[in-house]
């Protein structure tokens, strides 16, 4: 027997549709993003036009530096210009959607539209992690094993490296987004965050999510954990042979060339770890958004400054580009 709806607004009417089971399909979303304090609409539609700029001009410029700079054309900074594009397009999936969702102060999104924000977004994310385990490696390498760091290191094999990064993270985003998405939804369609994340769709989810929610720790664990425990190893292995050198400047040396990208380490994970393997609860909502927030958006943006400030190859780099600008 079909289910009647029984006072559904028109409005209402168009953004659900009701089959011929007893689950409702949700054909709209809305999210409410910063609906809360309306009265900061404008003022955080500048901030964070004012952050995109700078995310696309810092990770620019370094994408830019270690292409046309000769001292650069090394394998680390092979792989800081891809993860620089990697979080131009991270941030792509997310803040111009926010802009626009501020700018309107409207935050309804199509069920298609959040679907393939998700997917990118995960994809994206899953390539980070990789491609985070594969600059701790490259260091791994140069200090610990630095007479066959030509051989291991060489352009073929770091080209190689870096495509599997980006390969292994699309079937994930795919196949989760899928998973996520074939859930009935049959409450509210009000999404409280500023993007498609898993945590708050869930929250929407009814019926047995038990399934959804076990694949989001195998995700955890297969691509987040073990990047993250191979991180750990290098790290274990750098610092104790960084320990060993004669010399207290070498060590210095050492320690700076590495302090950037776990830096960058702890920022990402340490963020994303908090929002998606933390409790359940609903007074957490607000941190969930400032944690997002974080990893995100402010990672995104703090890396070209920690990268360019802590390495002094990429601070003369952008000396010479800058003055080579200001010569035309």
């Amino acid at each position: 027997m079909k289910m009647q709806p029984k006072n559904v607004s028109p409005q209402r009417e168009n953004n659900l549709k009701i089959t011929e089971t007893n689950f409702t399909v949700m054909m709209e979303f809305v999210l409410l993003g910063f609906s809360d304090i309306p009265k900061f609409h404008w003022l955080l539609f500048g901030i964070f036009l004012v952050i995109y700029m700078i995310i696309l001009l810092g990770n620019g410029i370094i994408i830019l530096i270690t292409r046309v700079d000769s001292i650069l054309q090394t394998p680390m900074y092979f792989f800081l210009s891809n993860f620089s594009f990697l979080e131009i397009c991270y941030v792509s999936v997310t803040i111009p959607r926010m802009l626009m969702d501020l700018w309107t102060q409207k935050g309804n999104i199509s069920f298609f539209a959040c679907a393939t924000q998700m997917c990118f977004f995960l994809i994206l994310g899953g390539t980070e992690c990789f491609l985070l385990a594969l600059m701790a490696y490259d260091r791994y390498v140069a200090i610990c094993n630095p007479l066959h760091y030509p051989l291991v290191m060489n352009h073929k094999v770091c080209v190689q490296l870096v495509v599997a990064s980006w390969i292994n993270g699309v079937p994930v985003g795919i196949g989760h987004t899928c998973q996520i998405f074939s859930l009935p939804f049959c409450g509210s369609n009000q999404i409280n965050h500023f993007f498609c994340d898993i945590p708050p769709l869930l929250k929407l989810a009814c019926g047995d999510i038990f399934v959804n929610e076990m694949f989001i720790y195998i995700f955890a664990v297969l691509f987040v954990t073990v990047p993250f425990m191979l991180i750990l190893r290098s790290y274990s292995r750098i610092i104790s042979t960084i320990l060993k050198l004669p010399s207290s400047t070498g060590q210095t040396k050492a320690f700076s060339i590495c302090s950037s990208h776990l830096i960058v380490v702890v920022l990402f994970y340490g963020s994303a770890t908090l929002t998606y393997l933390k409790p359940k609860s609903n007074q957490y909502e607000g941190t969930d958004k400032l944690l997002s927030l974080f990893y995100t958006i402010l990672t995104p943006m703090f890396n070209p400054l920690i990268y360019s400030l802590r390495n002094k190859d990429v601070r003369k780099a952008l000396r010479k580009f800058l003055g080579k600008l200001s010569a035309l």
